[in-house]
């Protein structure tokens, strides 16, 4: 099961296998499932916790601290599997009561599942931002929720939409209890991660990619080009020292990335929970 590598690896946060489901009738099962089978992972993790974890102590005590479940939310772009979640452009007549709609089951069948959270992921632009987090007041969902942006510039989100603005949006809803960057190359993640700070003091979560963009042509994840995009833990504590509290990984990084990173944060007097 591939959450249990992650927990070994040392992860705090395990994310649900549901950041494309799209809910018909037919695939609110898959959406409970998502959210049952990380649970099941973090069960068996803490019953049984391999002798090749990270937390794993020559008496068996477990050392690092609770494992949360997050369900995972994806944008309309990751519905349309276009790559529009990589540019934030859809339709000309799109609409916020028209985004709203088209999530608004999956938000309430995840908020009503055992999740502990709920993950809004790879936002791409404000109008997105926007019914998120209007969904969670009109539906009076109380689960913890976050969310977090993807950018291709190092100063706004994918749709050229200002990450000031997105993140204001967040902060200003009473639901959301963090607030970051995901996707995104991570050379670019302390300029916004200072931009963000700038507007909430809020936890600020950071889990970038492991250094792509989107080709729209080719419909695939390539290498950017620029310094330091291969050594992905080597900016871990420059963000720590900036502020992040939430550490981890997203597209092309593995488990061993998380156990470096979890590495990293252990040999700090105050450590972040990894996800």
């Amino acid at each position: 099961m591939v959450h249990l590598d992650y927990l070994d690896a040392g992860a705090n946060i395990i994310l649900t296998a549901s950041y494309q489901v799209i809910v018909q009738e037919e695939a609110e099962h898959l959406l409970a499932r998502s959210v049952e089978i990380a649970l099941e992972a973090k069960k068996i993790y803490l019953e049984n916790c391999t002798k090749d974890s990270l937390d794993f102590t020559e008496n068996g005590r477990i050392v690092k601290g609770p494992i949360l479940v997050a369900a995972s939310i994806g944008s309309y772009g990751a519905y349309l599997a276009d790559g529009s979640e990589y540019c934030g452009i859809y339709e000309d007549d799109i609409t916020l009561d028209t985004l709203k709609d088209f999530h608004r089951r999956r938000v309430k069948v995840l908020a009503e599942s055992a999740a502990d959270l709920l993950a809004f992921e790879t936002i791409p632009n404000k109008i997105e931002a926007m019914a998120f987090a209007e969904l969670l007041e009109e539906e009076n969902i109380t689960i913890p929720s976050w969310f977090s942006f993807n950018s291709k510039d190092g100063v706004n989100v994918v749709s050229g939409d200002s990450i000031v603005d997105c993140a204001s949006i967040a902060d200003a809803c009473k639901h959301v209890i963090a607030v970051g960057i995901n996707c995104t190359p991570p050379r670019f993640v302390h300029g916004l991660m200072s931009a963000v700070r700038k507007v909430t003091s809020k936890p600020v979560l950071v889990y970038p990619n492991s250094g792509e963009t989107y080709d729209s042509v080719g419909k695939e994840l390539v290498p950017s080009t620029g310094v330091g995009d291969v050594d992905f833990v080597s900016y871990i504590g420059t963000w720590r020292e900036a502020g992040a509290s939430l550490l981890g990984g997203c597209c092309r990084t593995t488990p061993k990335t998380i156990r470096a990173i979890s590495r990293v944060l252990s040999n700090e007097s105050c450590s972040s929970p990894t996800l």
